[in-house]
């Protein structure tokens, strides 16, 4: 019997295929001469962003089979992406895609370092965490930094219950005041530390 979706867990692969495929884009544009530019992550070079993103996908195959974090422990670390940072993405990428769409995969619930979470949270939380960062490659490397309308307002139901817990965790800047008329997605950065 083929396994059925809810409005839910449909409308979260669907975003979190838009975010994949809109980071894709972005490193496929990366210049040979960006990998070491700075980006918005004041830490992270090109490289290092991608590098990031890359290993928070490798992350996610061994995480939806019910593995814990602990016994992962480092498998990931340290620089994935070798001297093809591109394949590397899109080989990660697949992979978690892969895992996510499996039948049955988003009714189970994923063992993060933050406790036992619905995996099609888990799901939500990589889709927003892709988006972000797809505006921050885009920045970082000049290029297109829009994200999709649809994304965007995702992303930003994900993010407003919980900015607070997100600020208190030290990972992003504190939030960016923003004038009355700003768009959709210049609300979302700012909520994440971000100044369009």
């Amino acid at each position: 019997m083929a396994h059925t979706l809810t409005d839910e867990q449909e409308e979260v692969l669907r975003k979190h295929a838009e975010a994949l495929a809109s980071f894709g884009r972005r490193v496929r544009a990366v210049g040979a001469g960006q990998w070491e530019a700075p980006t918005p992550c004041t830490e992270w070079t090109v490289r290092d962003l991608v590098n990031h993103l890359t290993v928070e996908q490798l992350w996610v195959p061994p995480i939806m089979d019910g593995a814990t974090v602990e016994e992962i422990g480092d498998r990931f670390d340290g620089d994935q992406l070798g001297n093809d940072p591109v394949g590397a993405w899109r080989r990660a990428a697949t992979a978690a895609r892969e895992a996510f769409t499996r039948p049955g995969a988003l009714d189970t619930v994923a063992h993060l370092a933050a406790g036992d979470t619905r995996a099609v949270d888990y799901c939500s939380q990589m889709t927003m965490d892709a988006a972000v960062h797809t505006w921050d490659l885009a920045r970082a490397t000049g290029g297109d930094t829009r994200l999709a309308p649809e994304l965007v307002a995702f992303c930003r139901r994900e993010v407003e219950p919980c900015v607070d817990q997100l600020a208190a965790t030290g990972l992003f800047a504190p939030q960016v005041d923003v004038p009355g008329d700003a768009d959709e997605q210049t609300r979302l950065l700012a909520l994440l530390g971000r100044q369009a």
